[in-house]
């Protein structure tokens, strides 16, 4: 059984996936709209279903230990960015705030001694690991690229199979 502050905890973290589900899905609708981002779009989008799977898998486990798991309301994510490279370094900070959160929630399950929350949780450290070298990987080639549309072209072509959350 969970308690009322491991809960709400959990909850929070079903908003933040939530959040990056929805910032994932406005920065795929952006890069839909940009000429020849075909393979970043569909990056994003393969992103944001993966951050949606992250909340459900939240919401189970929250329901399955007794507790109640709140759909969250969301507020509008940015819809447009001054670049590619500023969307990717968004993505970057929203991961490293994920992890952030994440790691709070493996204290605070410690200090309860909510040892089925902990090992829960040991996924979502992993899977942030992963999520956070992506980004950074991202970000770096984006920083080589520069203002080399032929880079960007191999960027984009590259990018769905660089492993994607989740991989």
């Amino acid at each position: 059984m969970l308690s009322k502050s491991m809960q709400d905890a959990l909850n929070k973290q079903v908003l933040m996936e939530a959040q990056s589900s929805q910032a994932y899905l406005a920065m795929a609708s952006w890069a839909d709209i940009q000429p020849g981002l075909k393979g970043v779009t569909q990056f994003f989008f393969k992103h944001s279903d993966e951050e949606r799977m992250h909340m459900l898998k939240l919401i189970h486990y929250i329901n399955d230990r007794g507790g109640f798991a709140v759909v969250p309301a969301l507020a509008q994510p940015v819809l447009t960015f001054v670049s590619l490279k500023s969307a990717f370094e968004e993505l970057l900070n929203h991961e490293l705030a994920v992890s952030s959160s994440i790691n709070d929630l493996v204290d605070s399950a410690l200090k309860e001694k909510d040892y089925a929350t902990h090992n829960f949780l040991q996924w979502y450290v992993m899977e942030q690991m992963e999520e956070e070298s992506l980004a950074r990987e991202c970000n770096d080639k984006l920083e080589l690229i520069g203002d080399d549309k032929s880079g960007l072209y191999l960027f984009d072509r590259d990018i769905v199979s660089m492993g994607g959350p989740g991989k």
